[in-house]
């Protein structure tokens, strides 16, 4: 009955909740693949094209290669042939937002740990569409890489590092991800030194074997048919060479217990504890999204939030959260305190964890986490942008196309001994790196 009612809502909120739930999945002959929602209420048409270049595949010694490259995509155009000798001539950066600008249309993207790619919104009128998917081809296959720019962009990414390296909130994220991955390369974080490294031959070099249309991923929602849908996909993929097979990476290490104290003249001691523990399509995703929740995914209604603040005044807030990845993506739980009270903090902490791990939430706690989680629902998928965004996720990952269609009753049949079972598999209390940025020495 519940999921008829959210279902109702949703239709009436979004003027299209089947289809938003109903993704058309297909592959191109040079390996592209397609995943496609047919969504006619509005004339508006949103597609995203990712890649495997995210930071993972940085060149070593040279991160911040995968950010570079995708930043400085639309910074200047090489001239292009198409079938017929047709010539696309170079265009520089004016030219590119200009383009986009005359057409209504909004060019977006960027690169994270795994992926990397662009996205953009058009009208779905034939001119309109017909000319910004071109744009956002030539920029995908096309880029120059012109040395000005890439001596601006790499300037100006030195410069926020700078600046990050005096934020204790940023120190101890960059520790963190240190010291969790270790060597491997979610462990590798931007520094001045690999940064300054980087060239354009690297940028180039990083395209050519990284932004390939048989490890293109595409997404698409918006007032087109399915065979417009297919146009789409090929126009968006036809100049994009074919790939090599990439390198396999090293797996993550294995969770240990480090601490590591920074000295910072904040006010506040900022702490993170945390591991390695969560791929994307584990059979423990809805057990550890409902637990965590619980946990202190909650916000003020969490255990974490109750025992840290409420009970001892600890810290306005403490929060924990899983964040999946191709490879283990980690747990982690956050909060910041007055330096006096760091121990008493950190304390309090591994106790609320612990206690969580040994006895698992209780049955209103379960309950009221999973009408939370089911009711907001909706608010997940209420317009075509949210909706290009979970797709490009069950794309990328390569997860069930009924994701979505089935996310509400997954929530809906945790549980407690699925909690507990749960967390004991992915997070061992004494197997958690610390880090604590500010603390009295």
């Amino acid at each position: 009955m519940l999921k008829k009612i959210l279902l109702l809502v949703f239709v009436f909120t979004c003027g299209s909740a089947q289809a938003a739930l109903q993704i058309q999945n297909w592959t191109l002959a040079n390996g592209t693949r397609v995943y496609f929602v047919e969504n006619h209420s509005i004339p508006i048409l949103d597609v995203s094209v990712e890649f495997d270049a995210g930071s993972r595949r940085d060149p070593q010694g040279k991160a911040g290669t995968a950010a570079l490259t995708n930043a400085m995509l639309a910074r200047g155009l090489r001239e292009g042939r198409l079938p017929g000798d047709s010539v696309e001539p170079p265009l520089n950066e004016a030219q590119i937002s200009d383009a986009f600008a005359d057409i209504a249309a909004q060019r977006g993207g960027g690169a994270g740990g795994d992926r990397a790619g662009a996205t953009l919104r058009t009208l779905s009128s034939q001119s309109e569409r017909d000319r910004s998917v071109q744009l956002l081809a030539r920029v995908l296959a096309q880029p120059s890489f012109p040395e000005n720019f890439l001596a601006r962009d790499k300037a100006r990414t030195i410069a926020a590092i700078k600046e990050a390296l005096t934020k204790p909130e940023s120190i101890a994220d960059k520790a963190f991800w240190r010291v969790a991955y270790q060597t491997h390369p979610y462990g590798r974080e931007a520094t001045v030194e690999s940064v300054d490294a980087i060239t354009r031959d690297d940028l180039l070099a990083f395209h050519s074997a990284h932004y390939v249309a048989n490890r293109a991923v595409i997404a698409i929602i918006g007032d087109i048919t399915r065979a417009q849908a297919d146009a789409i996909a090929q126009q968006l993929t036809q100049r994009l060479p074919q790939g090599a097979a990439l390198p396999e990476l090293p797996p993550t290490p294995a969770p240990q217990a480090q601490e590591e104290r920074i000295a910072h003249p904040a006010s506040q001691s900022h702490i993170l504890l945390g591991a390695p523990a969560l791929t994307r399509g584990d059979p423990d995703f809805f057990a550890l999204t409902v637990g965590n929740y619980i946990l202190g995914g909650g916000g003020f209604v969490s255990r974490m939030t109750r025992e840290v603040r409420e009970k001892r005044g600890l810290a306005y807030s403490a929060y924990s959260y899983f964040s999946p990845l191709a490879q283990p993506g980690p747990f982690q739980i956050g909060l910041q305190t007055q330096k006096e009270q760091t121990e008493q903090a950190l304390q309090v902490v591994r106790d609320t964890l612990a206690g969580y791990l040994r006895d698992g939430p209780t049955a209103a706690e379960l309950k009221a986490a999973k009408d939370n989680l089911v009711g907001g629902f909706a608010l997940r998928i209420d317009n075509n942008r949210k909706i290009l965004d979970n797709i490009a996720v069950i794309g990328f990952y390569r997860l069930p196309l009924d994701y979505l269609d089935t996310w509400t009753a997954n929530v809906a049949k945790v549980s407690v001994s699925d909690i507990k079972a749960a967390f004991n598999r992915k997070v061992a209390p004494d197997k958690l790196v610390t880090i604590v940025v500010g603390a009295q020495k």
